[in-house]
């Protein structure tokens, strides 16, 4: 017994000994208060973070090794994060650990799996993570990652800030004098980034030295740019090396990125009398060119599943077409191959060609692989180009999406390569336009509303109603065009062909709205916003640029049947403005025996910068005062 308790004293105090050496000191527990007090919203920082790179070669190519050392420590009353780390075929995790601030394993149960989505596929994109938990404030531990990459190519940017404020964030590079490497700063400006330089001769190597104090955390909201745009961060690019007096180029120039491109789409066996009988079955009744063209961009739409598709080299490389339309599912790489052959088997002249898109800050005038990140096909006819992309369901021929207008593509063209650009959109070709009439029936507004939608509206409303069950598109349409407002009934729903998306999509349909007309003595208030457009953003809170999914062009005339025996004796003010970002303007008018509401609302660019929020809040302001106006009916 005696020897028991001797035993269990032991435990308790060995226990209380190792509790002790990992718990929080005083100091900690008053700086994690210190950087709670600026960082309020976060629950973890970091300490520092230490990023080092550094390069092997074999006689094909440059290695990279990648190493991260980490001080965490929790800033609330308690925390659970998760911390994980991808790679795949050409990477691989050495090093992946979490050790308390004594320095002894922390044995956070370590998983390592495929990684799965909804809509992406994987063969061996794998996910190594742990989930970590602070049981106090003030709580540290010390983290560290070693991964290797097999190809410098893939190794391409590294940020300085994380998804947690960093006190202190060091990068060090350093490169042997055997290889040729670029490294391209990117949104410097406004951070006090600093740059060191240090040959050292006897290693023959030169070491770059980046380091940044006080950063704020990454910004998780959404509809934001890529972070590309946002913050400050360095492009790896690996021009060439030398290994016994023999130089070998990687990518040096756009050349080089197009050439290993098309390395890897000669490397895929085509087989294209797969499709032979689908091409002559999709083509045998059109009586056009373009009639061809549709019917073949429009099946790959329709019948072709994507699914992004991220595996190492395969992330690059097109699946056979005969393939994905024997699966009938593929990546933007599958589907783009497939559109090329169809075209071509069609007798077309269809060409494959890779894309960044809107997410992305780059362009081809930079060699890399963080450049493009889609891949469609272009289609040469009769002197002109027309970009076909798979993957926008219900998009038309000849109309492109937003995220692609305006960036650079490479068109294969044989050994060598064409630079376009995908042509831009004016809001107005997403237009949307509405005609209402109402009158007053029992302290309800009662009539019918018309519209029209073009362009992306049209699309995205397409892909929306397309996608529902058949047992419940009619409740969905009513709730589409109710906006979820249970005051307002929609009933006697006509539309044009909700498949066809060659044409303007028209709909008509009856409405009744609740409590929006009130009647006290003599007077009559009347409210006609039954949706008030764009009054939910407002972005006195945000940090980052608001991105709509497209430009916009909105606008909509109510007309209010006046009443017998009422006579109007006052209407909201109008409102008006116009700039580079937006326009709107809203007004309301008395012609003979009705009121005419008047609404026109552009979005020009489809990007409201965080330099306008100001102006905007201020409009959104002016909106939603004029949304809580009504007009006064007297009785006469």
């Amino acid at each position: 017994m005696k020897r028991f308790f001797t035993l269990l004293l032991t435990i308790a105090a060995t226990t209380a000994w190792s509790q002790k050496n990992i718990d929080p000191t005083p100091e900690d527990i008053a700086m994690a208060k210190e950087i709670r007090a600026k960082h309020s919203k976060d629950d973890v920082a970091l300490l520092f973070s230490n990023e080092t790179v550094s390069f092997g070669k074999t006689d094909n190519n440059v290695t990279v090794s990648h190493n991260v050392k980490e001080k965490l420590i929790n800033i609330n009353h308690r925390a659970d994060i998760q911390k994980y780390e991808f790679y795949d075929s050409e990477s691989q995790i050495e090093d992946f650990s979490i050790k308390y601030r004594n320095d002894k394993n922390a044995n956070f149960l370590v998983k390592d799996e495929f990684y799965n989505s909804n809509d992406l596929f994987y063969a061996d994109y794998r996910v190594k993570y742990m989930n970590v938990d602070f049981p106090v404030q003030g709580y540290t531990y010390n983290y560290e990652l070693t991964k290797k990459y097999k190809d410098v190519k893939y190794f391409t940017t590294m940020y300085f800030q994380d998804n947690y404020p960093n006190l202190k964030k060091q990068i060090t590079i350093t490169v042997p004098d055997w290889l040729e490497l670029e490294i391209k700063e990117f949104n410097f400006n406004g951070y006090d980034i600093k740059k060191s330089k240090q040959p050292d001769a006897a290693h023959k190597t030169v070491t770059y030295t980046y380091t940044l104090d006080n950063a704020d955390a990454m910004v998780k909201e959404e509809s934001t740019p890529g972070p590309s745009y946002l913050y400050p961060h360095l492009l790896i690019i690996a021009k060439s090396f030398t290994k016994d007096g023999k130089k070998t180029t990687l990518f040096n120039a756009t050349a080089d990125l197009y050439k290993w491109y098309k390395s890897l789409v000669d490397g895929i066996e085509e087989k294209p009398v797969a499709l032979k009988d689908k091409v002559k079955e999709l083509t045998a009744n059109a009586k056009t060119d373009e009639e061809k063209i549709k019917s073949i961009y429009y099946w790959v739409q329709d019948n072709i599943r994507y699914i992004a598709f991220e595996d190492g080299l395969a992330g690059f490389k097109p699946e056979a077409s005969q393939n994905v339309f024997t699966k009938r599912y593929g990546d933007c790489k599958g589907m783009a191959n497939l559109m090329r052959q169809m075209l071509k088997e069609a007798g077309f002249d269809a060409r494959l060609t890779w894309i960044g898109t809107r997410h992305i800050a780059y362009d081809y005038t930079t060699p890399s692989l963080s450049v493009d990140n889609h891949m469609i096909c272009t289609l040469f006819k009769d002197g002109k180009k027309y970009f076909l992309d798979g993957t926008e369901k219900y998009n038309s021929f000849g109309e492109y999406a937003e995220r692609i207008q305006g960036k650079e593509v490479m068109i294969e063209d044989g050994d060598k390569f064409i630079i376009e650009k995908v042509p831009m959109a004016l809001p107005a070709a997403n237009k949307e336009t509405y005609a209402n009439s109402f009158k007053i029936d029992n302290e309800m507004l009662v009539g019918k509303i018309s519209g029209t939608i073009k362009g992306e509206s049209r699309a995205s409303f397409l892909y929306g109603y397309n996608n529902i069950k058949n047992d419940k598109k009619e409740n969905a349409l009513q709730y589409y065009l109710s906006g979820g407002d249970k005051n307002l009934a929609v009933t006697n729903i006509v539309t044009s062909d909700l498949t066809n998306r060659d044409k303007t999509l028209t709909v008509e349909y009856n409405a009744a709205v609740k409590n929006k007309v009130s009647s006290f003595d003599n007077e009559m208030y009347v409210d006609l916003n039954y949706l008030e457009e764009f009054s939910s953003l407002d972005f006195k809170e945000r940090k980052t640029d608001y991105e709509f999914s497209y430009k916009k062009d909105y606008e909509s005339v109510t007309t209010l049947e006046i009443p017998a025996g009422y006579t109007v004796t006052r209407l909201p003010d109008a409102y008006t403005i116009a700039n580079d970002a937006y326009s709107m303007d809203v007004s309301y008018e008395q012609k003979g025996n009705s009121i005419f509401y008047k609404k026109h609302f552009t979005v020009k660019t489809g990007t409201i910068k965080k330099a306008d929020f100001t102006t905007w809040n201020q409009s959104i302001t002016s909106l939603k005062s004029l949304y809580n106006d009504q007009i006064t009916l007297t009785k006469q």
